[in-house]
């Protein structure tokens, strides 16, 4: 009789986690408990293409599987039809042993239900009815709390042991002073886009936060941005009085990376590269209007956050015919708060 083989297959998880940037990299310490939790397991992460590159590389990671955006396009169909097929046929050929949905959405539903796996984990209750697709839910979260301990609770409830929260990264992060003719003066990045208008502060008062950084401050200013930010970084540009590098549109990821880690602190808006810069040990000063901080505000020790308390704040609105909750915040409380970090660094 031939001996049976002692090789114990390794157990094979899926981690659905599609979007954003911001909410990518909250998942990285789940991901890290899960690791710590499963050791030898095959963890491969599904997320959508437009973020995959954050995962590039990640030493706890097996693999990435990129993922199309699933979207209506008005009555022609879902867009990027042959890639859900391509990923379907990938899901039904490689089963898994647990399928775990982080997103809790319509869209991670989807992919959860058309996932092989006899045990599929997330959140009971949550949004466009995703809890369906579930065959294990934990009780609905506390929507205050913050998301990297959302996301955390999940993995303990898996067996993760109580850990603190870890943050790395795969991909190489790069940082060449002279590729952006930075000086030897320190560095402050701002980050003043978001993909929401209600998240936006107003251009002539960031200029003249930069105006006080660059002159009273003696800081060097980096205006950072997608492409699509690099208007508004002219526009802040236009009121300014100082010197400050555009580099709007002009960084790759890694090299993003590399300024937010060379940066003495950042100042944001509530928006994905805040999440990066904080996941990398920089200290920010975030500025807040309709959005929680205490919910998805940057995670850590030493950070300033900027808001007003007002009744109709956080209404979590991507349109408001005025935005009170930035209109009326003044570069005097963003100063304050940069004095705060500067004091503790001892920079000024």
């Amino acid at each position: 009789m031939p001996k049976k083989s002692s090789h114990t297959p390794r157990l094979r998880i899926l981690l659905v986690k599609l979007s954003s940037f911001g909410d990518v990299i909250h998942t990285l310490p789940t991901l890290e408990a899960l690791r710590e939790a499963f050791p030898p397991a095959h963890i491969t992460w599904l997320v959508e293409e437009a973020y995959a590159g954050l995962l590039r590389g990640h030493p706890a990671l097996d693999e990435v599987w990129p993922a199309p955006r699933v979207r209506l396009n008005q009555g022609r169909g879902i867009q990027g039809a042959a890639e859900m097929a391509r990923l379907t046929r990938r899901l039904w050929q490689q089963p898994f042993d647990l399928v775990i949905d982080l997103q809790g959405l319509l869209k991670s539903a989807i992919w959860v239900f058309l996932a092989r796996s006899r045990r599929k984990v997330g959140y009971d209750c949550t949004r466009e009815l995703s809890y369906l697709a579930l065959t294990e839910r934990l009780p609905p979260f506390d929507p205050e709390a913050h998301a990297v301990r959302r996301y955390l609770n999940l993995a303990r409830y898996l067996g993760a042991p109580p850990t603190p929260p870890r943050f790395r990264f795969g991909f190489p992060i790069s940082f060449e002073p002279s590729k952006f003719q930075m000086t030897d003066r320190p560095l402050v990045v701002l980050h003043p886009g978001a993909r929401w208008a209600t998240k936006l502060w107003p251009p002539p008062l960031w200029a003249q936060l930069a105006d006080w950084l660059a002159r009273d401050q003696g800081l060097q200013v980096a205006i950072t941005g997608s492409a699509g930010d690099r208007p508004l970084a002219e526009e802040i540009l236009a009121f300014m009085r100082e010197p400050a590098r555009n580099l709007a549109g002009r960084t790759s990821l890694e090299e993003l990376a590399g300024l937010m880690a060379h940066a003495a602190f950042a100042i944001t808006a509530d928006t994905g590269p805040m999440h990066l810069a904080a996941a990398l040990g920089t200290r920010v000063v975030a500025i807040f209007g309709p959005t929680a901080p205490w919910r998805t505000g940057p995670f850590g020790e030493g950070h300033q956050i900027v808001r007003l308390v007002l009744e109709c704040s956080p209404c979590f609105q991507r349109q408001c015919p005025e935005p009170r909750c930035l209109l009326d915040l003044s570069p005097a409380l963003v100063q304050s708060a940069c004095e705060k970090i500067l004091s503790d660094m001892e920079i000024s």
